[in-house]
Parts: C-alpha cells; sequence; structure tokens
C-alpha cells in the first residue's frame, strides 16, 4: 500500500491500493474484453467493492447540442435517485456536469482519470463521497503517466467501457473519437443505449439501443 497525503484536507490519508493482473481481484471482464490490452495492474482509491456492483458507462462528446444536453441532465437526476452506480472518466463538460449532480446522490460510483493516481490531487467536492465509502477511483495507468493525453484517453474509455454491464453514450459526434469508440463497443455486444433523435442517427444507425426510459437501463450484467 502507498499511503498519498493531501495536506490538512486530507483526514484520515488516502490509500492507494494496486490490483495486480494476477490477483483474485483483478476483473475477469478486462481480461476476456482487452486481452493483451488489460492493464497489468489497477490502481485504486476508495471501496473496491463498488467494483463488485453492476455499473453503467456514462460518456458524452465534448461539443454536445443543446436538446441532447437538456436530456443528459433529467437522465444524471434519474440516475442519481434510483441509486444506479455509475462509471466514467467525467471529463468532458456534459459529463463534468452529471457528476455534480450524481455527487449529491447517495448512489456509489467510479472515476477513472486517464492518468495514473499517483500524485493525483483529490478535489474537495469528492472528498466527502470517499469518506462514506461510495467511491472509486480507478485507474490502469502507472505512475510514468501523470499527464492526461488523448491517447491515455482513448484506453481509459475502453477500460471504463469493458468493466461496465451497460453503456449509455449522450452523444457522439459525427466522425469523432467517441464514434470509433461505439464501433469498439458494439463489437463486444455489450448493451449501448443512447438518446433517440437526429443528433445521434449515426449512432442508432449503428444499432445502439433507443433510450425509453428505465427500462432501458435493466439490460446487462458488470
Amino acid at each position: 500500500m502507498n499511503r498519498i497525503g493531501h495536506g490538512k484536507l486530507a483526514k484520515p490519508p488516502l490509500v492507494l491500493v494496486a490490483i495486480h493482473y494476477s490477483n483474485a481481484g483483478y476483473p475477469a471482464v478486462l481480461k476476456a474484453l482487452l486481452g493483451k490490452r488489460a492493464p497489468e495492474s489497477i490502481q485504486t482509491i476508495g471501496n473496491q467493492e463498488i467494483l463488485r456492483e453492476k455499473k453503467l458507462a456514462l460518456f458524452c462528446s465534448i461539443k454536445c447540442p443543446g436538446g441532447i444536453i437538456l436530456k443528459t441532465y433529467d437522465l444524471a437526476r434519474h440516475l442519481r435517485d434510483t441509486g444506479v452506480t455509475v462509471i466514467s472518466g467525467f471529463h468532458a463538460p456534459m459529463e463534468k456536469e452529471c457528476l455534480r449532480i450524481l455527487l449529491r446522490g447517495r448512489q456509489s460510483l467510479i472515476i477513472c482519470p486517464a492518468r495514473s493516481l499517483h500524485g493525483m490531487r483529490i478535489p474537495r467536492e469528492w472528498r466527502a463521497a470517499l469518506a462514506q465509502g461510495r467511491l472509486l477511483l480507478l485507474s490502469p495507468f502507472d505512475r510514468k503517466h501523470h499527464r492526461i493525453t488523448a491517447r491515455l484517453a482513448v484506453l481509459r474509455n475502453e477500460f471504463v467501457a469493458a468493466l461496465a454491464g451497460r453503456v449509455f453514450i449522450a452523444h457522439a459526434a459525427p466522425g469523432g473519437k467517441t464514434e470509433t469508440f461505439c464501433r469498439i463497443v458494439l463489437t463486444w455486444k455489450k448493451p449501448l443505449l443512447t438518446f433517440k433523435g437526429p443528433e445521434n442517427a449515426i449512432l442508432l444507425a449503428l444499432e445502439a439501443r433507443p433510450y425509453e426510459g428505465a427500462a432501458s437501463l435493466t439490460t446487462g450484467e458488470s
């Protein structure tokens, strides 16, 4: 165990624990879906028991149409109020807005930065959830990856989607990295949902499932 101190604000000290590939607690789904690209170890801070819960992965492109923004706010409030465990990088602007809403709830959350957890400053607004045991920070990157890059973000997104039972894409910009990522997820035969509407015509054409409300979120295992 490596203790990571954060000055007077970290009470008690946060502990970074690595789950190695050979460890019994290492998620088998990573080996099955990522194969040789599965990380040798996973860094964790927080309640590892959350890994056992059914999880919904949440993604959104950086640029998001206004109509989708409103629908995503409603989705985040629904996920919070119904206690759905959400996993995401929470990096894109709309994803950050969802995290702000979800942190006000009581459900479990998994945040996966596109960098190592070593030396990472833990935002003040995350600390109450960590102390309550309902937040897990997760990273497939070792200490040399201390800066977020576009390449690490792509690898992180695949890692997040592999861990989730279901994947929700609020919006994927046409021809962008999120659309490419969606094509990968669909090859895994993993439930992938998105909002209905012309803004997501490409995803729907790829056979992403249209979001039909709460019932749409009950399919899939983590």
